[in-house]
């Protein structure tokens, strides 16, 4: 009896001692790849003119799904006289990427010019080229935008099978005639969304886009500046990294005060990632262990730090950075229910624009596969 107390008491005190259970390791994020084809003939400046304005509000839609995606993006273009013969005039721009920045500076770039466009060759470029995620919870998109035939480059390539065989690889094919909805549908855009599970939509490029102006454009614009200060750039991509964000900032500023706004609210949420070149974000992603970066892939003022201050420097960057993009993310819901309030006085619709079409089917696509946004 008395081993069995001395057991029992032995097991009591162990209980007691014991570390306690370990918390489950949270789920990895979800994944979001999408990536715009545009066309980019001599006809389609407007179409491009739209695309520079309004990329940053399609991923200000993106960034309030919950949970919060890993969002890639991707770029090509196609039907330009200035491209290879030999690739069917298409280009690959951009691969998928978390950089954002890089794919603003790629379509900031784009000029228009003449052109055959064959829609089924850039689809299947983007199908095939590209490294989609292969995580089955991932969510996977082409937008291809265009205003001729769809179906121009049948002998070579069927459409048809061309979106069928993207659909096969779990991608979703959406399409986007800039012109007349009926003509759209009679020349094959329709159904090319069909094939491959998508959306169809015409909007009208000749309309532009609508843009509100507000009162706290000017003050976004600053908290982005502030923002760009809690960069800490890091080896060979660091230089680089940091001057394409101040240049992508000023390619928003010259569209108008309103897509520079839309910029800093995309920079302001978890979507705007730069762990390539950027410690603060490379650290908190678990892409970089600051102990182990080179002295000469630091900047100038931490290669005379200790470990322990260098630890505490990046810190301090990233509680001004969450102070500013809390800043930013209040501004931008003020932001957001004055340009709705103003749309409404002034009776403006864009149902018609490149953004609207492109915000809402990634939204709605975006909720089909498990996302949850807020009601508008």
């Amino acid at each position: 009896r008395a081993t069995v107390a001395v057991l029992v008491a032995g097991s009591v005190a162990l209980a007691k001692t014991a570390a306690p259970p370990e918390k489950a390791a949270p789920p990895e994020r979800r994944h979001v790849d999408l990536v715009i084809c545009l066309d980019t003939s001599g006809s389609m400046t407007k179409l491009i003119e739209a695309a520079k304005q309004k990329l940053w509000a399609v991923v200000n839609e993106l960034a309030t799904a919950k949970p919060k995606p890993v969002l890639r993006v991707g770029l090509y273009h196609y039907g330009n006289d200035g491209l290879s013969r030999e690739n069917g005039w298409v280009e690959r721009l951009c691969p998928l990427t978390g950089d954002l920045d890089a794919v603003y500076g790629k379509l900031f770039a784009l000029r228009t010019r003449g052109g055959t466009e064959y829609v089924a060759r850039v689809v299947r470029a983007a199908t095939d080229e590209l490294k989609w995620n292969t995580d089955k919870r991932t969510l996977r998109m082409i937008f291809v935008a265009g205003n001729e035939r769809a179906t121009q480059d049948e002998k070579t390539y069927k459409l048809q099978d061309i979106c069928k065989a993207a659909a096969t690889k779990g991608i979703i094919v959406n399409t986007i005639f800039c012109g007349n909805e009926a003509t759209g549908r009679r020349t094959g855009w329709a159904d090319a969304a069909a094939w491959a599970d998508g959306k169809y939509a015409a909007i009208d490029q000749k309309r532009g886009t609508v843009v509100v102006s507000t009162p706290y454009d000017k003050k976004l614009a600053k908290l982005s500046a502030t923002l760009n200060k809690t960069y800490v750039p890091y080896g060979t991509r660091g230089k680089a990294g940091k001057a394409n964000q101040k240049a992508q900032d000023a390619n928003a500023t010259s569209m108008n005060a309103p897509a520079a706004a839309q910029r800093a609210m995309a920079k302001g949420s978890a979507l705007y990632r730069s762990h390539g070149w950027d410690l603060v974000d490379g650290i908190a992603e678990g892409k970089v262990d600051l102990a182990k970066v080179k002295n000469a892939d630091l900047p100038k003022n931490m290669r005379k730090m200790s470990i322990k201050e260098r630890k505490k420097y990046v810190d301090q960057m990233r509680t001004r950075r969450k102070k500013a993009q809390s800043q930013i993310k209040d501004l931008g819901a003020k932001r957001d229910k004055h340009v709705k309030a103003e749309m409404a006085k002034k009776g403006l619709d864009d149902k018609a624009a490149l953004d609207r079409v492109l915000r809402d089917t990634v939204r709605e696509q975006a909720e089909n596969t498990g996302f949850e946004f807020e009601q508008k």
